[in-house]
């Protein structure tokens, strides 16, 4: 099936912070894991942490500051009950610390850093 621009942008944003994440060390756990209640973007793994990274990609500056106004409510619960359904379908990653933290992602014509919010 065909992907939609804003899905090839999604996805361009995923893998810039994602390449940014493993040259500060960090593997790639799960990428786009889904079910029912929501999705985690990215899940990477450095000693015995997980970083939750939920990936928000804008290609114009708005009234949403990059990004970091979706991450609601209503986006926290989601991506929460996700994390538990993860965490009940591996639960060798019990052990581990969990971070959850938004990367703010400039997509062209935009220039810039990620920027990196922690998020709970």
């Amino acid at each position: 099936m065909a992907r939609t621009k804003q899905q090839r942008q999604g996805g361009w944003a995923e893998q810039r912070a994602l390449r940014l994440l493993r040259s500060r060390g960090w593997s790639l756990v799960a990428r786009n894991w889904s079910c029912r209640w929501g999705e985690l973007d990215l899940l990477v793994a450095k000693d015995s942490r997980l970083l939750l990274v939920e990936v928000k990609g804008r290609a114009q500056v708005g009234p949403d500051q990059g990004g970091a106004a979706a991450l609601n409510g209503r986006k926290r619960r989601r991506v929460s009950r996700a994390w538990h359904c993860w965490l009940a379908d591996h639960p060798d990653w019990q052990h581990c610390s969990v971070e959850l933290v938004c990367a703010l992602v400039p997509l062209p014509p935009l220039r810039g850093p990620v920027r990196w919010v922690r998020w709970g």
